[in-house]
This record gives C-alpha cells, sequence and structure tokens, in this order.
C-alpha cells in the first residue's frame, strides 16, 4: 500500500535543513530522466541519493550498504534471494516506482524483515492512453494507418463504431479505473463496472453480467494469485461476439493463448495491449535485429484488429515527477515511523 504523507511527516521535513541530509536512498534500475529528477529533488527533502542504472540483485545489494530504504523500477523481477540478501545489507523498506508490485514477492519480504510499498502517479495518463487505445480499435486505426504508410487511401470496407453507441465495462475501479469511466461516461457511453469492493457513483454488477453486455471491456485491477488470467478461456468465451478487450494493467490478467484463438476465429472483434504475459526481455529493448522468443506475441503481431504497444501507457512528464517524489516521500515516512518507534 502507499502510505499518505502525515502532517507529522509535513512538520518533520519543514524542520530539516536541505543542505545536512536526513537519510540515505539508495536507487536501482535508474534511468536517465529518473535520475535527473532524483538528483534535483533530493536535496529538498534532504535526501541522500545513491543512484545505479543496474536493477538490484544480489550482485549489487552492497550498494544498498547503510541505507535501510531503497528504490526499485517495475520491469526487472527481484528474486527472493535478492531480498534475503538486501535484509542481510540492512535494508528495511521497498519503495517500488510503480503503482503495481506483482514483480516482488511481497510476503516474502515481510518474512525476512522488509516492508514493501508502492507509489501513486497521476491516473490520468494511463486513462488517456486507455481511451485513445479504444478509438483507435474501434475506428481499426491500425490498418488505416498501414495502407496510409503507403499510399493506399481507400476507405475501409467495414465503417467504425462511435463510443457513445457503446457499452463499455470496467474491471477495477481504482483510481485509473475511475478515470477511465469519468473519460467514458463523457463519449456518452453506458459504463458498467466491476470490482471486489464497489463503491458509490458507478453501476456495479456480476463480472459475468458484465462481460455479457459490454461492447468494450478495459482491465485495471492489480495482478495478483487471485486475478491471473481472470478473463480466462471460459470468460473469453462469455463476451459479446465482436467485443473488444483493452488492457493496460498487467498482461497475465489475461490468458494470452485463449485471447488469441478468440481473434482468430472471430469471436472476440479487437484487442488493445500495452501489456502482456511474457512481456519481460522484449519490451523497453530494440528487438529489431534479434528473434523474439514470444510465439504468441508474434501470431498478436499479425492480426489486423491487434494493438500492441510496449508497457507506455504510464509514461508522462507528470507521472515520472509523481513518482519521483513520492519514491522520495515513501522513504522519508518509512524513516520518520522508524525515529518514532525508537
Amino acid at each position: 500500500m502507499t502510505y499518505s504523507e502525515p502532517a507529522a511527516l509535513r512538520r518533520w521535513l519543514a524542520s530539516s535543513t536541505s543542505t545536512t541530509p536526513v537519510t540515505g536512498i539508495t536507487i536501482f534500475g535508474c534511468e536517465q530522466d529518473e535520475a535527473v529528477l532524483f538528483r534535483q529533488l533530493a536535496p529538498r527533502f534532504g535526501v541522500m541519493p545513491t543512484i545505479t542504472a543496474a536493477a538490484v540483485s544480489e550482485a549489487n545489494v552492497e550498494l544498498a550498504a547503510g541505507n535501510r530504504c531503497i528504490s526499485v523500477g517495475h520491469k526487472t523481477p527481484i528474486t527472493n534471494a535478492t531480498l534475503l540478501a538486501l535484509s542481510r545489507t540492512g535494508v528495511e523498506y521497498v519503495s517500488t516506482r510503480s503503482v503495481g508490485y506483482n514483480h516482488i514477492d511481497v510476503k516474502y519480504a515481510e518474512s525476512v524483515g522488509i516492508l514493501v510499498e508502492n507509489v501513486d502517479y497521476s491516473p490520468d495518463g494511463v486513462a488517456d492512453y486507455t481511451l485513445m487505445l479504444m478509438l483507435m480499435a474501434v475506428r481499426d486505426a491500425k490498418s488505416i494507418l498501414r495502407r496510409a504508410d503507403v499510399h493506399d487511401y481507400r476507405l475501409n470496407e467495414v465503417r467504425g463504431k462511435e463510443l457513445r453507441d457503446l457499452t463499455v465495462g470496467v474491471i477495477g475501479t481504482g483510481r485509473i479505473g475511475t478515470a477511465v469511466m469519468d473519460r467514458v461516461r463523457g463519449f456518452g457511453c453506458r459504463v458498467l463496472a466491476y470490482d471486489k469492493r464497489p463503491k458509490a457513483g458507478a453501476n456495479f454488477v456480476r463480472l459475468d453480467e458484465l462481460l455479457e453486455q459490454s461492447d468494450i471491456v478495459t482491465l485495471h485491477t492489480p495482478l495478483t494469485a487471485e486475478t491471473h488470467h481472470l478473463l480466462n478461456r471460459q470468460r473469453i468465451k462469455q463476451l459479446k461476439h465482436g467485443a473488444l478487450i483493452v488492457n493496460t494493467g498487467r498482461g497475465a490478467l489475461i490468458d494470452t493463448e485463449a485471447l488469441v484463438q478468440a481473434v482468430e476465429n472471430g469471436s472476440l472483434g479487437a484487442a488493445a495491449l500495452d501489456v502482456l504475459e511474457g512481456e519481460e526481455g522484449i519490451f523497453y529493448a530494440d528487438c529489431r535485429n534479434q528473434p523474439i522468443d514470444s510465439k504468441l506475441l508474434l501470431r498478436l503481431h499479425e492480426l489486423p484488429t491487434v494493438l500492441i504497444s510496449p508497457h507506455t501507457a504510464y509514461y508522462t512528464d507528470r507521472a515520472l515527477r509523481d513518482t519521483i517524489e513520492n519514491s522520495l516521500t515513501n522513504c522519508l515516512a518509512f524513516e520518520h515511523r522508524k525515529q518514532q518507534w525508537i
């Protein structure tokens, strides 16, 4: 869970001098744009950052020596052996620069004395991107743009759809799912919602009811053991004929093999996927001159009604700044709590 900065923490930060660091944080897997912001913002919070581009591993845990807190990225899974090595180095807190933390075994981390928390960042970037994928899919933008690139400017044989005529089913109504609902309501869509913890202000229905009635199903629920393959073969068969699936959450929320078969046999109209099972080691890499070890990804690319993007929905300037600021305040909040316990 994300720790909300209390008034006591704000007072503690205000009383700290900007010239004398009050704590140290090791930043693993830090990309260039992240490093710029960490170096810019850390002194304002009284933090001395140790920054490395390398993902945390057993081989480099010594970089965290002397620091109770570390920050990690989401692109590389953290093994239990690495968590144990971090614990032995003195690390007690891991802040992951992501909303999801399925790349870390949180329960194992707790068992070796490490608390893991995620960060909040603006939900608008992912929500905007989700809406873009919906619009591209219902207007068959992939085939239109590909034909235009080779100077074929004929109209599609099949006309596009307008969002106001469609029912959108939103699975997972946290900050991002709620932001998506706000956007599609603005287009005049009928909106259905499913969440284990229904809230006021939305039309919540059973999952099977949502699948049967929605023209578009969009996924925004965390990936857990319970939600792994939430859209499995049986549930994909429950979808309306010709429905569209959008996934900007986590790849393993969908049984990809079942999805591919549903698109190939025509029962599923389209899919727009910013995340994919087995994306690790493929997404974020330049694979133009190397073989791709994912038959399902290659099959998806061949399908004219499937859009693929490389886990980029979150990738905005605002989200980056929010992520860096909240990584720092998360770690400082832990240090503040630690000082209160001593």
